[in-house]
């Protein structure tokens, strides 16, 4: 979890009140931040991946006057229009996305810019998966151009002087000069073009996911208005973190200003700062927190946490990025409630405790593979299309999220195995071989099931190596299947993303348990991966259900 340092006295300053040093403590603590110091001069605290609009003084400072009760309810930012474009060009595949602003009449000092360097590198690290994801960067609006194009283009043909560097370079050398360059090259691995953002005279004001340039993108004190822009995968993220820096900037004095951002087949205009609508169901909150609130209390939590409330819905500030689902505003309300004031009882029921049978089982399936030199990782039950099928070269039945905020988790997982091959791709910098697995939950659609939707937990094992085969990956499964006292077939079959003649059908008892290959070549080079790779899925719920009987 990222740790931000505070200066208390600006912090003092945008609560609206000053508290004794040990109420403060306490209160900080309650808010849901893991507090590590607070001195005189300044407060050290660590903020929880879920909260970024917190990772600042400002964002800080604007949820911590609510909790405490000086200034609750939602925040409202007036954004005007600048009545300037920013241009994307379709080359920018890569990372296709950018939200983009202006902020005018600030005052910058040492403080200020100190703050701003600190958000832009706990926000990327966080919200933008260091700079996987996202990225972003601020620049003297004096210095640009208007109309900004956002467009891809060879390294070997763009010169430009990158913030930090006393002359200019070809953008090739970048990765190889400048500090950030060689931090986050792994980012680009692959690319052969990379993202500029270019102004209306030709400046370079960027090379993403890297570096500004000196020309265009360097904020000092004399800087009173910025152009921002946040770049990445998905759409939403970038979204959410222009919203947290230009209301950083507005707290800090400044005034927003919207840009059009034209792609080529839609037009959106950004910064949107409209508060979403969330229905409160009161029942369902009191049930889950064991409480009677009535609807003005919830009212009152509700505004303690920085929302508003009207006509049984919650308003969520445009910076709020944790608020997917009503058990999120429960949370919060709980929060602002007071863990403290919740009273411990003990259920009147009596019961015999005892491990799930099925937990034990797979805890030692776990242990088989750990004692093998596996390593488990863990995933989301969420993913996309993209990942399931198209980048594993199948065509599945998968289940959609009806109201899905983001593009990367929009379905429910209907196998593990790209799970695998993502977090194969993700660490091709780290050296092979790489053996990992994982067990979880995957979904499906089942009408004869009570909610249409049948739960299965499969494993999931996957290595990546210059010699591995399937040889090698069947050696595991025989291990495993010799060390639970079961007896397995294998049958020939077909699988659209392994080898043809390499991929094997795993039967224990006449029924279908296990898919078991090599993984095909086109969908190794879907996920830029470099080396061979074998897995196999085994449903161990099936698995279980035929050891019990």
């Amino acid at each position: 979890m990222p740790t931000i340092k505070i200066n208390k006295k600006v912090f003092e300053k945008l609560v609206g009140k000053k508290l004794p040093l040990e109420k403060l403590k306490d209160r900080i603590s309650y808010l849901g931040t893991d507090l590590e110091d607070v001195n005189e001069n300044e407060i050290v605290v660590e903020i929880f991946p879920n909260r970024p609009d917190m990772l600042s003084e400002e964002g800080f400072a604007r949820a911590f006057s609510s909790f405490i009760g000086v200034k609750t309810g939602l925040k409202k930012y007036n954004v005007k229009k600048s009545g300037h474009k920013v241009i994307v060009d379709k080359s920018v595949s890569m990372r296709p996305y950018t939200t983009c602003a202006i902020v005018k009449n600030l005052n910058f000092n040492d403080e200020m810019i100190r703050e701003i360097m600190q958000i832009q590198e706990k926000l990327a690290l966080t919200h933008g998966r260091n700079r996987k994801k996202s990225a972003y960067g601020l620049y003297p609006l004096n210095n640009i151009n208007f109309p900004i194009r956002y467009t891809a283009k060879d390294p070997n043909e763009v010169k430009f002087r990158p913030l930090g560097l006393e002359k200019e370079i070809s953008a090739v050398k970048v990765e190889e000069l400048h500090p950030k360059g060689r931090e986050f090259k792994w980012v680009a691995e692959g690319w052969k073009k990379y993202p500029f953002f270019i102004d209306g005279k030709e400046n370079i004001m960027c090379m993403l996911p890297y570096t500004n340039s000196h020309h265009t993108g360097k904020v000092d004190e004399t800087t009173k208005e910025v152009f921002i822009e946040c770049t990445g995968t998905d759409l939403e993220n970038v979204k959410q973190a222009l919203n947290i820096i230009v209301t950083m900037l507005a707290d800090m004095g400044g005034q927003i200003y919207s840009l059009d951002i034209i792609y080529p087949s839609k037009t959106i205009t950004t910064p949107n700062l409209n508060p979403e609508e969330m229905k409160v169901d009161i029942g369902y909150v009191n049930k889950i927190l064991g409480l009677d609130l009535k609807e003005n209390q919830i009212k009152t939590l509700l505004e303690r946490m920085g929302f508003d409330y009207k006509n049984k819905k919650a308003l969520i500030p445009a910076y709020r990025t944790d608020i997917l689902h009503q058990i999120d505003l429960i949370e919060d309300i709980a929060i602002a409630y007071g863990y403290e004031n919740f009273i411990p009882s003990i259920p009147n029921l009596s019961t015999i405790s005892a491990e799930d049978k099925f937990e034990i089982f797979k805890n030692k399936i776990a242990d088989l593979l750990s004692g093998m030199g596996l390593i488990e990782t863990c995933s989301y039950h969420l993913s996309n299309k993209e990942q399931q099928c198209s980048m594993m070269n199948t065509n599945l039945s998968l289940i959609e999220l009806e109201n899905s905020i983001s593009s990367d988790y929009n379905i429910l997982k209907a196998w593990n195995i790209p799970s695998l091959m993502e977090i194969l791709s993700s660490n091709k910098h780290h050296e092979y071989p790489q053996k990992i697995f994982t067990i979880g939950t995957i979904f499906k659609k089942n009408p004869k099931s009570e909610t249409n939707i049948e739960e299965d937990e499969r494993l999931a094992i996957a290595i990546a190596s210059e010699k591995t085969d399937y040889t090698e990956i069947r050696q595991i499964l025989d291990y495993l299947f010799r060390s639970i006292n079961l007896k397995y077939e294998i049958t020939e079959t077909e699988h659209d993303s392994f080898i043809t003649g390499r991929v094997g059908r795993v039967i224990v008892n006449g029924k279908n348990v296990a898919y078991i290959g090599e993984i095909s070549p086109q969908v190794i080079t879907n996920w830029e991966l470099e080396m061979p790779v074998t897995a196999l899925e085994l449903n161990l719920t099936e698995l279980f259900n035929t050891i019990s009987k």
